[in-house]
């Protein structure tokens, strides 16, 4: 099976998720600078949830880049992947017009683990399909960043409990991690 139709898939509905979160922003009736103050905590979920819809887009572009062969069993990992990544609009909505208040909070730390547990469930099924010495496999190696960043969500979410602005600290702190595209994969292509 042919890879471009699952990238284009994939481009597809991340590009539909952009949009639904921008369009969560309300353009204020009043044309002052003070009217633009309620939309600050919807503001700031946008800006992390736009940088983590960021980083799957170039993570995930940078992976296929690598792939050689599609599965049906790695279609259906990367619908897990999109189907995670399509719920963060409702969160992103939900933390900011709640001033990130911890049930909120907790939820979107849910979703993010969920999207980081599914990515990971897909490289294991494009890795199940590939050589032990391919250009992926090498790439991908240990994931330490991936499974780190696993970890860090299961903090971030026991942290909630106390206090949700620890939580969106470590949520942060992951994106940080993940901002620079991981070279891994560009740099088996250099060889």
């Amino acid at each position: 099976m042919h890879k471009g139709r699952l990238e284009a898939f994939s481009d597809g509905v991340l590009a539909i998720i952009l949009t639904i979160m921008v369009l969560e922003l309300k353009v204020p009736e009043e044309g002052h600078l003070a009217a633009l103050a309620p939309l600050v905590p919807k503001f700031i979920s946008y800006v992390l949830s736009f940088i983590y819809v960021g980083i799957y887009w170039n993570n995930h572009h940078h992976l296929w880049q690598a792939v050689k062969k599609v599965t049906g069993t790695v279609l259906w990992a990367n619908l897990h992947l999109l189907f995670w990544l399509s719920l963060i609009p409702f969160v992103t909505g939900w933390m900011g017009e709640n001033n990130f208040a911890k049930t909120p909070v907790l939820f979107y730390g849910i979703v993010l683990t969920m999207a980081g547990f599914a990515y990971y469930l897909l490289t294991i099924s494009l890795l199940a399909n590939h050589e032990k010495d391919s250009a992926l496999a090498i790439a991908i190696g240990k994931d330490f960043k991936g499974k780190l960043s696993l970890v860090l969500y299961a903090l971030a979410l026991s942290l909630s409990f106390l206090n949700a602005y620890f939580a969106l600290a470590i949520y942060a702190g992951v994106a940080v991690m993940w901002f620079i595209p991981d070279k891994r994969i560009e740099n088996q292509f250099e060889k």
